[in-house]
């Protein structure tokens, strides 16, 4: 699969691994924390989810001590190149 496949269009950037970093926290110790696999937030820092739940968002936050804005942001133009519906 290529890359441009890996994130489907989508242009929200995660910003985990600076949170994490920034906390002093593994992303299995944010993991148990959580109550998610490791393999799922791994999958989410690395930006290739499809999607996250708010109950994970909502404990990911608690944890973190941050807002969803921290984690997620949206960089237009990044995806593979897709037009835009307005």
């Amino acid at each position: 699969m290529a890359a441009a496949e890996d994130h489907e269009g989508h242009d929200i950037e995660v910003h985990l691994d600076r949170l994490l970093s920034e906390r002093g926290m593994t992303l299995t110790e944010l993991a148990n924390r959580v109550g998610v696999t490791n393999v799922n937030l791994s999958v989410l820092k690395n930006g290739r989810a499809k999607a996250i739940r708010f109950t994970t968002l909502t404990r990911i936050c608690e944890v973190l001590q941050c807002q969803p804005g921290d984690l997620l942001s949206h960089r237009p133009g990044s995806s593979s190149g897709n037009p835009r519906n307005s």
